[in-house]
Formats: structure tokens, C-alpha cells, sequence
């Protein structure tokens, strides 16, 4: 189908345009309304990205359903797919439809909450379709906006305050990125995303202010590039904006951040940082794989000692996100699979977490683990699917959350053995974390007065987590599905960074796959 690409991306702007100018009125019926449409154009938008899933070629490591215009003052227009970047688009599709649905009980400017998320979508779809820089970084910056917005508005009562620390960590390390694009361009003569993988960026070390730059100007693009990526992740220790935003943002807002906003930084330290500037991330890697080492023991520290249910899952999520960054600077076919499993595993997972706090505290409209005990006496459904993500979350067998984290592991495992085993103990905390966060929640005596009349699940909330279920343990025990569609381009990208190091003249240790 010509121009899918697009289409897919637009849809959903489209919709929220629908909205902003067809759709009067403030009373009951309009709030319904607005729901109905934002929820039929996001299924609508998954449903046509299944032909883009259906149609892709595995085996073809190349861009595919590659579209090209002329745009603005000589810029390209110009959107495709590979094998690593159709996954973060079938899983924003995916999971929209959901977290429509998610918003069911929302009663304040609810037409503007719905144009919210369907610009978001737009935006979201574009970083993971764009090929041209400049088209790239509108679309990384511009999802900013929405969710700002969403934080600030329908948050809670710090939100203002959350929504700024967001808004000003994330933009602040994407400047540098704009500045290392205007450098790109300066050198390579383009902005086009596929031309500039194949591009050598000069990497003899330069003299910068008295200091010897060893991978000179690629190590400085790196860098440049690295404090976007890994701000938006987030990194420690660059996370802090991450718990304050999760903890204010409403449900919704929070399983888009935590299941797809994230994972825009891992895509580019997949797009740009590994492929485009080899020399410089094997210089760096020990820095970063360190560094993810020491996020994962430390969050996953913090997370014990939290008393508000959406902090411990969100500095869960970081402890996560140390996974893909090991993962994917390791730099080798494990890793790398591992890495890009774990992204969408974690988008499954956190996202149905958060969903799971959300139930709760559309009942109880409090999010303190102390608020609640015994849960399972009234909720035996909502403690089945809690456990199950819990599960999910900790990396049990069988699960999504397993795949990822050991194929990670050993492929770290084959390029620094003390990051791999201080990674290790992760899992142990995770699941001390994780488990007694259930305990106090869902286990024990129902004992307090005000849990007494809660309910179950509604019909809508199960719909919400069935497809969440399925695709937890179906990738859990079937991984092919997944590692089948990354496995050539993540083979292609792993013999490219070989070959631009031997090509580079270092001397490195290369694992043969």
C-alpha cells in the first residue's frame, strides 16, 4: 500500500483534528463522544498497522515502505521501517487503543485530554518511522509538548512542578542533539538517516580548549547524542525527573511514558549512537555499561524503600532501562536482541503495572502502599493479574520479562563478566522489591474498614488487560516472534560496527557469532 507510513502516522492527528473542530458541546454526551472517537481512530490506526506488519520482509535488512517528497528549504520528507524499528511501532499501536480505553473515567476537559494523546501517537509514531534528522528530532522534540500538557493538567497536586522537571531535563539534552545534527550536516552534506549510516564521521583524536579528545569529533557527536537519549531513557543519573512525573501524571499519561516514550532513547542509541559513531561507542562502552550496572543495583535499592506505589514501579522502570543500555553496548547479537526484547517486554509489563495502580486508585484515590492489605478478599481477579505482571516484572520464566533480561545478561556477560554479574543481583532485588510490594498490597487480612466495600474488576478493565496477558506470555514462551523480525537487521548492525572498527584500525576484542 503506498504512502502506509504516513498514513498510520497521521491518523491519529486527523482524529484529534476531528475533535478540535467538529466536536461542541461540554456536557455528558460530548465527553462520551470524544472518547468513542479517539478510541475507534487508535484501533483504527493498529488495524492498518497490521498490513505494515504483515508485508514486512524479515530478511530484507534495508529500509522497507520507504516514502520520499521534497519538504522545506531543501529538507526531505522521508519515513521507512527496518527490522528494529517496526517493533516500537506495532507497539505504539498496540497499546494506544488500551490506554484510550484506560481513560474512561476521566470527567475534566475530556476533548482536550483525548487531541492530547492522539497528537502524542503522531508524534511517537514519526521518531520511530523518520528518515531524515531533522524530521526525526520534530518528532522527538514535539512529543514533548502533549505530554507536558497531559502532566501539567490532569496530574496531580505537584504536578505543575513535574510537568516543568520534564519538560526542562528532556528538552535541555536534546539541544545538544540539535547542535550535533547542524555538525553532521555541516560535514556530511545531509540529513538523510540511511545515507549517514553508511557516512564515516572523522575519529583521529583533536585538541579541543588544551584537552586531547581521543575519537575526536565522533566521540563529541556521541556525547552530544548520548545526553538526549540518555535523559529521555531515563539514565542514572539523569533519572530524577522520571518518579516525580510518573507519580503526578495521570494513569494514562503514565503507562504512555513509562511502555513508549522511554523507549525513544533506547531507538536512537540504536539508530544513531551505536551505527553512526562505532568508533566512539567502543571508547565509551565501559562508561555506559558501568553506569547501567550502577542504575540497576541503586534504583532497584530506592524501590524498597518507597511508600507510594507508582515511585516503586517507576524507579523499577530505570532498573529496566540499565538492561537495554547494557544490552545494547554490548554490542553484540545477544545484547542487542536482548535489548530491543526487554523495550518491548517493558512496554507490556510497566504499562499493564501502572494499570494495575490505576484500578486502585480510581477506587481508593490514594497510591500509599499503606493504604491497602488484604486485597485478594475482595479483588481475587485484580490479585491474579497483579501477580501475573509482578511476575512479568521480576523476570520469572515463561514470561516476557525473562527473555530479555538473560539474553541481555549473556551478552554482556561476553564483553565484561563484573558488569554482568553486578547487573545480576538486579534480578534479586527486583524481585525483593516487586514481591513485597505485592505482599502489603494484595495478601493478608482484609483489615481496614475502607477496603471492605471495594470492588472487582469491571468488564472494561479486564477487556483493557486481556490483550496485555496474552502478549506477556505468548512472547514469554514463544520469543521467535520477535527475535525472527530484529534478528537480520540486528545481524547487520553488529557486522557494520565490526567492520567500521577494523576499518577505524582499533584493536579491539570482537565475540564471533
Amino acid at each position: 500500500m503506498e504512502n502506509l507510513l504516513s498514513i498510520i502516522t497521521f491518523l491519529p492527528l486527523i482524529a484529534a483534528l476531528v475533535l478540535a473542530f467538529f466536536l461542541r458541546g461540554t456536557d455528558e454526551a460530548a465527553q462520551r463522544n470524544a472518547k468513542w472517537v479517539a478510541l475507534i481512530a487508535t484501533s483504527f490506526t493498529f488495524l492498518v498497522s497490521l498490513f505494515l506488519l504483515f508485508g514486512f520482509d524479515p530478511s530484507d535488512t534495508g529500509f522497507q515502505f520507504v516514502e520520499e517528497r521534497d519538504w522545506l528549504l531543501g529538507l526531505k520528507y522521508k519515513m521507512g521501517v527496518d527490522g528494529i524499528s517496526i517493533l516500537f511501532v506495532m507497539l505504539t499501536t498496540f497499546l494506544m487503543p488500551l490506554t484510550i480505553a484506560a481513560c474512561w473515567e476521566v470527567k475534566v476537559r475530556v476533548k482536550e485530554y483525548m487531541i492530547a494523546f492522539l497528537v502524542l501517537e503522531t508524534l511517537m509514531l514519526g521518531v520511530f518511522c523518520a528518515l531524515d534528522m531533522i524530521l526525526f528530532y520534530l518528532f522527538f522534540e514535539g512529543g514533548l509538548i502533549p505530554m507536558f500538557l497531559i502532566i501539567g493538567i490532569w496530574g496531580g497536586k505537584d504536578r505543575i512542578y513535574a510537568a516543568f522537571k520534564f519538560f526542562l531535563y528532556t528538552f535541555l539534552g536534546s539541544v545538544l542533539m540539535l547542535v550535533a545534527i547542524i555538525a553532521m550536516y555541516m560535514q556530511a552534506g545531509t540529513t538523510d538517516i540511511p545515507t549517514l549510516l553508511g557516512y564515516q564521521f572523522d575519529s583521529g583524536p583533536i585538541t579541543l580548549m588544551g584537552w586531547q579528545i581521543v575519537g575526536g569529533v565522533q566521540t563529541l557527536m556521541w556525547l552530544a547524542f548520548f545526553a538526549s537519549f540518555a535523559v529521555k531513557m531515563p539514565m542514572w543519573p539523569v533519572h530524577t525527573w522520571l518518579p516525580d512525573a510518573h507519580v503526578q501524571a495521570p494513569t494514562a499519561g503514565s503507562v504512555v511514558l513509562a511502555a513508549i516514550l522511554l523507549k525513544m532513547g533506547g531507538y536512537g542509541f540504536l539508530r544513531f549512537s551505536l551505527p553512526m559513531f562505532p568508533v566512539a561507542s567502543d571508547l565509551l562502552a565501559p562508561l555506559v555499561l558501568w553506569l547501567s550496572a550502577i542504575a540497576i543495583v541503586y534504583t532497584s535499592l530506592v524501590a524498597l524503600a518507597q511508600s507510594d506505589m507508582k515511585k516503586l514501579i517507576a524507579y523499577s522502570s530505570v532498573a529496566h532501562m540499565g538492561y537495554v543500555t547494557m544490552g545494547i553496548f554490548a554490542a553484540n547479537q545477544q545484547g542487542l536482541d536482548g535489548a530491543i526484547f526487554q523495550m518491548i517486554s517493558h512496554g507490556f509489563v510497566s504499562g499493564a503495572l501502572f494499570l494495575c495502580v490505576g484500578v486502585i486508585y480510581d477506587r481508593m484515590h490514594t497510591r500509599e502502599i499503606d493504604a491497602y492489605g488484604g486485597l485478594v478478599n475482595r479483588m481475587p481477579a485484580y490479585a491474579l493479574i497483579f501477580m501475573l505482571f509482578t511476575m512479568a516484572n521480576v523476570g520469572l520464566p515463561g514470561t516476557s520479562g525473562f527473555i530479555g533480561e538473560f539474553l541481555t545478561l549473556v551478552g554482556v556477560f561476553q564483553v565484561n563478566t563484573w558488569v554482568a554479574t553486578v547487573a545480576a543481583t538486579g534480578v534479586i532485588l527486583s524481585a525483593a522489591y516487586a514481591l513485597w510490594l505485592y505482599r502489603r498490597v494484595v495478601l493478608g487480612d482484609l483489615l481496614k474498614e475502607s477496603l471492605r466495600s471495594i470492588t472487582d474488576m469491571s468488564r472494561r478493565e479486564r477487556a483493557i488487560f486481556a490483550p496485555l496477558v496474552v502478549m506477556t506470555l505468548l512472547l514469554g514462551v514463544y520469543p521467535a516472534l520477535i527475535t525472527d523480525i530484529i534478528g537480520p537487521s540486528v545481524a547487520a548492525l553488529v557486522s557494520n560496527h565490526q567492520t567500521a572498527l577494523l576499518d577505524s584500525g582499533m584493536a579491539v576484542q570482537i565475540a564471533q557469532h
